[in-house]
């Protein structure tokens, strides 16, 4: 019974948050979710667009995913549904290979299915650390560049002209060529949305803007007629439940779809849990599994998938109004299905006359939000070269596409990562005069000692940095002749592969042949094991406790026992 018990807690964590439960949360969760859902409604119909999908999946995908990831997401304030970046990349997915609208729709199903499950077998790996093949500077750059993209993507619902895909520079100059078609009309609501939209957000923040921009569209369209001059509207939307149906299966689409299927699951795990924890931070009151919250979302977009829903991830904006206005569990997201439920099952014939430039002026509020400006500032001021792998990804996402831009931002962090690990921190200390202290010599005034050299090494020592090793260390030996001993610091070696012990064996070796006496201090004990258990047992090795130590043995000034240490061994 415990163990069905523990089993519970882990993967439907819902359970475990309702155990206090009373009225005073009941009412904050029903308030938030009722809010939450009447904001979903305009954004999912308009990520739709985005996705290129009719506007009714945006409000599948905000049904079954959102009443999964409530009983199982470890966040009980996420709001999941479909936000703007993922629509974008199902679109960049599904576009190139759809040859009909009624295969795109399943293409896009399809992918929801593929994104869910590699989350979940992630999830179910403990493989949460994956996310991080995304280096905080590339995702800026990309995300930055998305909305961008996104935002110039809606352009023509804002002009009245016809659509054009590609990249930016593609759809601007798609854009200038019918730059003498453009529809006054269309463009004044779509303006006029924008403007309504800023004014209610930083005048009267508590109403949702881009539903008062809806309601308002839907009104000055009925009444004006101005759909007959040309405005174009969503038109009649699929009322009704979504029912359930299987995504269609071909091996020869899954292994295309699988890159970008791959790139969704963490890009979408990333937007998820960033929000998550932030909002957490907040509370501070539970705390988020990321391999937990990959298994809710994984299992979320698979069980959406049976239920025509495309892929979904945690929203930002939702989830700050599902916070600020009182939401304390899942069931605040069980609330917003209801009521996007209710108004599939009652309110379609509502949004027929709604302006289609209405929906692009939302998503085009909502993306500008997107732009990391502080982000890119703070990079280039700091003078990193993380801020060129911002600049290429985002360059990169704006002028090649959004999947080259992606998988180029995904590349350039493995490439610094390797580089990084390549290529690690070294440092020659000096002691600071009247202390037992060793700095970087090039940082603080040392003391001269032409006769020690001491070198400390800021990494594991593995295949990828060991000939580095070697190398740093005979510059230094070579560019000091004087020098007639050699202290290794290997504090910063935490761990040492095969490779790199016969790198360290081969320069103690080489350096002792030539008269050099080599020391080893601050060898933590993984290392010391490697290093005893890979040479012969009858060698004896001497490890200092500090530099201090092995300087004092290498100058005879007072004996000091260089064997295993005696206290401290699980350094």
């Amino acid at each position: 019974m415990k163990g069905l018990q523990h089993y519970i807690n882990q993967y439907f964590p819902l359970f475990n948050s309702l155990k206090n439960y009373d009225k005073t949360i009941f009412r904050g969760d029903l308030i938030a979710g009722v809010t939450v859902g009447i904001m979903l409604i305009p954004q999912g119909m308009a990520y739709a667009l985005i996705a290129g999908l009719p506007p009714e999946y945006g409000l599948y995908a905000a049904l079954v995913p959102l009443i999964i990831y409530a009983f199982m997401g470890t966040s009980r304030h996420l709001a999941v549904g479909p936000v703007a970046l993922v629509a974008l990349l199902v679109a960049s997915a599904v576009s190139p290979l759809a040859e009909s609208p009624e295969e795109y729709i399943a293409l896009s199903i399809l992918l929801a299915l593929m994104v869910g499950v590699i989350q979940l077998i992630f999830g179910l790996l403990k493989m949460g650390f994956l996310v991080n093949l995304l280096s905080h500077p590339v995702l800026s750059g990309f995300v930055s560049a998305a909305a961008i993209v996104i935002g110039f993507s809606q352009l023509h619902h804002l002009l009245g002209v016809d659509s054009v895909t590609g990249a930016l520079h593609e759809v601007l100059y798609g854009i200038a060529m019918q730059a003498g078609q453009i529809h006054l009309w269309t463009l004044a609501v779509g303006l006029a949305g924008i403007a309504l939209i800023i004014f209610v957000k930083k005048k009267v923040p508590a109403i949702p803007g881009p539903v008062l921009a809806v309601a308002a569209g839907i009104l000055l369209i009925f009444f004006s007629g101005l759909d007959r001059a040309g405005v174009s509207i969503v038109g009649e939307l699929s009322a009704g439940i979504p029912s359930f149906k299987m995504p269609v299966l071909s091996w020869g689409t899954l292994t295309t779809l699988f890159p970008m299927a791959l790139a969704i699951a963490l890009v979408a795990f990333m937007e998820a849990i960033a929000v998550a924890k932030a909002i957490q931070q907040k509370t501070k009151t539970y705390q988020v599994d990321p391999n937990q919250e990959l298994v809710a979302l994984g299992t979320a977009n698979i069980g959406g998938s049976f239920f025509q829903a495309f892929p979904i991830t945690g929203s930002f904006s939702r989830t700050a109004v599902n916070f600020s206005t009182g939401g304390s569990t899942g069931l605040s997201s069980i609330f917003s299905a209801i009521t996007v439920a209710l108004t599939l099952l009652l309110l379609t014939p509502v949004f027929y006359y709604l302006p289609t430039a209405i929906l692009a002026a939302i998503i085009m509020v909502a993306v500008y939000g997107l732009i990391e400006f502080d982000e890119i500032k703070r990079l280039w001021k700091l003078g990193h070269y993380d801020r060129y792998m911002l600049l290429a990804t985002f360059a990169g996402t704006l002028f090649l596409g959004i999947k080259e831009g992606i998988f180029l931002g995904v590349t350039l962090s493995v490439i610094m990562l390797l580089y990084r690990s390549a290529r690690p921190n070294n440092v020659v200390l000096g002691r600071i005069p009247g202390t037992n202290n060793y700095r970087n010599i090039k940082r603080y005034e040392t003391e001269k000692q032409p006769e020690f050299l001491i070198f400390r090494f800021d990494a594991p020592l593995h295949f990828a940095n060991a000939e580095y090793f070697k190398n740093q260390v005979n510059v230094l030996i070579h560019t000091n002749p004087e020098a007639s001993c050699l202290i290794l610091d290997l504090n910063g070696v935490n761990e040492i592969d095969s490779t790199g012990l016969d790198q360290l064996i081969d320069v103690i070796e080489t350096l002792q042949g030539e008269g050099i006496d080599v020391q080893l201090a601050e060898v933590k004990a993984p290392v010391r094991d490697m290093i005893k258990s890979g040479t012969d047992k009858d060698k004896q090795w001497d490890f200092y406790m500090t530099i201090e130590d092995a300087v004092i043995a290498a100058t005879d000034q007072k004996e000091v026992k260089g064997e295993d240490y005696k206290i401290h061994t699980d350094n």
